[in-house]
């Protein structure tokens, strides 16, 4: 396992204090990329190789979100690894230890001159732990989209959403899908953030510089679906947001 100490700062809060959904996804990558720079796999390392570790599906349980100025520990490890998919857990705890997100997030190596994934190499085995995985619901890699929807303004794809990798950054896609349901549904919803119990993200293809991104936004109950499209409907990414319901199960249940 692998950890890292911080301090929720203020300008990674909501209006309200507590710690933004785009801030917390970017907690949780930041300790895969501190992982794999201290087993020296990092950013350097693998575009010397060519090969990059890429997301394919992110699963988040919020029990509570850190506040500004809170203490807590983000820490990862990875449970399982297959021929071709990787599967790593993280939590992030509070001062006192007491768990206060749980997520599990499926991964595949990436052949970057060949544009497609390949096998995962011997030397990457080193990520293997013996930490037990968390006990969640498996996280699939596709979430379904239908039905009914209200779309939000079209987004540009800009410098600000890019990683090393030149295409945009898992955590960005959170981050528009967030601000299409404020675009959508108005002010209201904001005031629901901290009756989020878990976020899903299913990433499909990669977008690039200057490509025009539609979320088209799907309500059904306690659940919140956007589909990041182009404009021809072809998805980059599918963000679910399910709220709480006021038992305190999730309103959209399991089915991650």
């Amino acid at each position: 396992m692998y950890s890292f100490d911080g301090r929720v700062r203020y300008s990674e809060c909501d209006e309200r204090g507590n710690l933004t959904l785009l801030a917390l996804i970017n907690y949780l990558q930041d300790c895969t990329t501190f992982h794999s720079e201290s087993i020296g796999r990092g950013v350097s390392h693998m575009r010397g190789r060519g090969i990059a570790w890429l997301i394919a599906a992110w699963q988040i349980e919020i029990g509570r979100l850190p506040r500004f100025c809170d203490d807590i520990r983000v820490s990862t490890w990875c449970h399982s690894m297959a021929r071709t998919l990787a599967t790593r857990n993280f939590t992030i705890c509070d001062g006192d230890g007491t768990p206060l997100v749980r997520a599990d997030s499926l991964w595949f190596v990436y052949d970057l001159a060949a544009g497609r994934p390949i096998r995962i190499p011997e030397d990457q085995r080193v990520y293997l732990s013996d930490e037990p995985p968390l006990d969640m619901p498996p996280t699939v890699r596709r979430l379904p989209v239908g039905g009914p929807c209200q779309t939000a303004p079209a987004i540009t794809v800009g410098e600000l959403h890019l990683d090393t990798n030149r295409h945009v950054n898992n955590a960005q896609y959170l981050g528009m899908a967030t601000n299409a349901i404020a675009a959508v549904f108005g002010h209201d919803v904001a005031a629901h953030v901290t009756d989020i119990a878990r976020v899903c993200i299913q990433y499909r293809r990669q977008a690039l510089l200057a490509d025009t991104i539609v979320p088209r936004v799907h309500v059904d109950g306690g659940v919140c679906t956007v589909d990041l499209a182009d404009p021809d409907g072809d998805t980059f990414a599918v963000v679910r947001i399910e709220l709480r319901s006021r038992g305190g199960r999730h309103a959209g249940g399991t089915g991650a």
